[in-house]
């Protein structure tokens, strides 16, 4: 079984929760291309056509941009 799953992330949305008022605490992160990453897959919440969904520290979120295709990425966690 696969722990890890090798893609091409880019940019990245980290969510840090909510304020006073219910509204999502976003930071958008702007990068330039893209880099190979190992991403756990037990912290893969899921897969979009765009973004991959995982969890970050201390009970927050992360969306991955990446560059494989989609049908890709499922081959790679099927796999698992």
């Amino acid at each position: 079984m696969k722990n890890y799953i090798e893609v091409s992330l880019g940019s990245f949305m980290i969510g840090h929760g909510y304020d006073q008022k219910n509204k999502e605490i976003e930071e958008r992160v702007v990068v330039e291309g893209f880099c190979k990453k190992l991403v756990a897959v037990n912290r893969i919440k899921s897969v979009s056509e765009k973004y991959i969904l995982t969890d970050y520290l201390d009970g927050r979120w992360i969306y991955w941009e990446y560059l494989e295709s989609y049908d890709e990425v499922k081959e790679m966690l099927t796999e698992v």
